[in-house]
């Protein structure tokens, strides 16, 4: 039996532009991976079974892709405990995805290399390949060109969902952002954020790099600013809003005061 820890990720910045031809969006965006994660355990198996969680569709995608890829029957079990809150914006099923395939990839007589793990991640969702690797990267293209970034990390971070919340699908959110004309501009934000990143020395600087462009204004963001974090924001397509804090003992505060506005994690970046 192999095991692995799947992290959640923040998106510090997520920059939307135009459609391209291949249906998706070009992006540029921050990836910041977070200590709130899933755990995995993997095992040989006759047939490709996942189990724990009931909704799965990522790992399971990810592995028929694998083993399609070097033409071996899918034969896994995977045993898939859940701690990153579902459909949220945190990418918990992409980190689900990469982690299934870091394991399995280990059991072939001859494991693929990481970039062409990459490749068939890509084909999987765009922030899948982000996961099988380490650090902050910035993700450009359709977010699976990425860079490595050296950002500071020395932040504590609290996460909202709001109770009550609806999650509407992430093409829901995209196409809502064409039919407002997002993408409008999206060369000057890119530079923007481009040029901010430039600048970022203290973690408090994080707070210089523009707002995510699908979210719609959110209540909690100002609220989070008010209680002491010098950023916040909506994470990828959302709900899930997080906030950043140089003390431990403000965001903890901050936690108490929104407890019965929704379920909150404080985490790390890592």
């Amino acid at each position: 039996m192999s095991r692995a820890t799947a992290h959640a990720k923040i998106n510090l910045a997520l920059v939307v532009g135009p459609r391209r031809r291949d249906g998706k969006h070009e992006v540029a965006t921050v990836l910041q991976r977070i200590d709130l994660a899933d755990e995995l355990e993997l095992d040989p198996a006759p047939s490709l079974l996942v189990v724990g969680f009931p909704d799965d569709t990522l790992v399971t995608a990810a592995l028929e892709a694998l083993a399609e890829a070097v033409g071996v029957p899918p034969a896994w079990r995977v045993h898939l405990e859940k701690r990153i809150p579902v459909a949220a914006g945190l990418g918990g099923g992409s980190s689900d995805a990469a982690a299934a395939l870091r394991l399995a990839n280990t059991t072939l007589p001859a494991p693929l290399s990481p970039a062409e793990l990459e490749q068939i991640a890509a084909t999987i969702g765009a922030d899948v390949p982000f996961f099988l690797r380490s650090g902050t990267q910035l993700g450009t293209g359709d977010g699976t060109d990425l860079r490595a970034l050296e950002l500071p990390r020395g932040y504590h971070l609290l996460l909202v969902l709001s109770h009550g919340h609806t999650k509407r699908s992430t093409a829901g959110v995209y196409r809502a952002f064409d039919e407002r004309g997002g993408e409008r501009g999206f060369e000057d934000r890119r530079a923007l954020l481009m040029e901010a990143l430039e600048s970022v020395r203290a973690p408090s600087d994080l707070a210089r790099l523009p707002r995510n462009d699908l979210a719609s204004s959110s209540p909690l963001v100002a609220e989070l600013e008010r209680l002491g974090a010098f950023r916040a924001d909506v994470s990828g397509a959302g709900p899930t809003v997080y906030a950043l804090f140089d003390d431990d003992d403000a965001a903890k505060r901050a936690a108490a005061t929104l407890a019965r506005t929704g379920r909150t994690w404080l985490t790390n970046p890592v």
